[in-house]
């Protein structure tokens, strides 16, 4: 029987062992799902809702020890793990209070003695999470889609295997029954297995490109639909008139929060030449202030990557790009998965650092001439998950909404989701839309009825 080993980052400590289910434990994964969601879809969402209530309760109970698994696991520094978890409680929250609102009928005024749209569950959702989030990328899926009477498998990243675990195990103390929420550890041949059977009726993945690409041909192939949230490489516009003293930050975090292993990081700095030598300074000076160590220490800023082989990864792009040209302004030392907070300037169209999503704590720095050379530069991208633009100037702004094809347009914030929001991209990041109304209605049947 396969094993799955996950292991500290830090120290490189093992933590567990798994065994990797066979294919008849998936199969009984399978037909429990099913079973449950022939009565789960009939429970009243005030039931539903119910346990959502608990679920979100008990987030904030075991609020250290979660955060404490994923700090383990992955590497995040604790204080950005407890409020991973916190932002999970809000999630239930949310939906907890909006659910009956968005899944009531739709009334429709036709020809009809009546006509309505009905919001029904589709069944069985697989959901392939990734490692770098690992409680709020499931939470997010899980909390609007079970409440909307589907059933959950998850499939998630190896190294947070505990993770997983957790989750299942929170979702069961809440009341849910067994079969509505389960984890499955299992292998790429088993995930094309579980595609193919008939009970899955949709998928929904959070990772890379390639993975979202070869779901999306399988799924399609069997008529199944899905949500891809897939990589990013975000630009963060500073126009000449940016208010650094209020948000340099913000800018700052939006990069090397989660050591930079976020889709939605800020990737490019598309700085105006009337601000960017200040800029450069500035960011500098945040970036060496940022203490690095131990994931534990409460104090620590930045860790480590989740894995030595993202860290070489990381290295190979960097190092791509100065033989093209680019130039270290700080930082670019690396030790096993621990990636120095690095600003990477001389950066142009080419170059893997503008070209490719950087899954860590590298900056890089781009010079231009003026606002409008900002906007086309940073639209110069195959993503389109999200765009920064810090300024003054709001009104000038907004004249750009239009002109930025990303899935979500910030200003003077870094870009984040929220449950209040829709979530997404376009392009290479993807489609489909979690959070909100639209995460609710995403695994839905959106019936047609009309009497007459």
């Amino acid at each position: 029987m396969k094993k799955i080993v996950t292991v500290n980052p830090y120290n490189g400590e093992q933590i567990a062992e798994y065994n990797q289910h066979s294919s008849h434990q998936v199969n009984q994964v399978l037909e429990m799902a099913q079973s449950t969601f022939q009565y789960w879809k009939k429970e009243a969402i005030s039931v539903r809702v119910k346990h959502l209530k608990i679920l979100s309760d008990l987030l904030l109970k075991r609020k250290l020890e979660l955060a404490e698994l994923i700090t383990l696991e992955m590497g995040k520094p604790i204080k950005q793990s407890l409020a991973e978890i916190e932002k999970c409680s809000w999630v239930c929250d949310f939906y907890a209070v909006n659910a009956a609102k968005f899944l009531s009928d739709e009334l429709i005024e036709t020809d009809a003695q009546e006509s309505f749209i009905s919001y029904d569950p589709m069944g069985c959702i697989l959901a392939i999470m990734p490692w770098n989030f690992p409680f709020w990328q499931v939470l997010r899926f899980a909390a609007p889609t079970l409440t909307a009477g589907n059933t959950a498998i998850l499939k998630h990243a190896s190294n947070t295997t505990g993770c997983a675990m957790a989750i299942q195990n929170l979702f069961e103390e809440a009341g849910y029954p067994k079969g509505c929420f389960q984890t499955v550890v299992v292998g790429h041949k088993q995930i094309k297995s579980m595609i193919e059977n008939p009970v899955v009726k949709a998928v929904t993945l959070t990772g890379s490109e390639k993975a979202g690409s070869d779901i999306a041909a399988l799924a399609g192939k069997n008529l199944k639909k899905t949500v891809l949230e897939l990589g990013g490489n975000n630009a963060c516009i500073i126009w000449e008139d940016a208010d650094l003293d209020v948000h340099m930050n913000t800018i700052v975090s939006s990069r090397m929060a989660n050591a930079g292993q976020s889709c939605i990081a800020a990737k490019r700095f598309i700085v105006v030449d009337a601000i960017y030598d200040e800029f450069l300074v500035r960011l500098k000076e945040k970036v060496v202030a940022l203490k690095r160590g131990n994931p534990m220490d409460k104090n620590t800023d930045i860790a480590t990557l989740a894995r030595p082989d993202l860290a070489k990864t990381i290295t190979e792009q960097v190092n791509n790009s100065l033989k093209k040209g680019a130039t270290v302004y700080w930082g670019n030392s690396c030790e096993k998965a621990n990636y120095q907070p690095t600003i990477v300037t001389n950066v142009k169209e080419g170059m893997p650092l503008f070209e490719e999503e950087i899954f860590g704590p590298v900056a890089a720095v781009i010079r231009v001439k003026d606002r409008d050379a900002s906007i086309k530069i940073a639209s110069h991208t195959k993503f389109g998950l999200g765009t920064m633009l810090f300024t003054q100037d709001i009104e000038a702004a907004r004249m750009q909404i239009d002109n930025i094809e990303d899935g979500s347009f910030f200003i003077n914030e870094m870009t984040k989701s929220d449950p209040r929001l829709p979530f997404g991209g376009t392009k290479n990041s993807g489609y489909g839309r979690e959070l909100s109304k639209e995460g609710m209605l995403a695994f839905v049947n959106k019936k047609t009825v009309y009497i007459k």
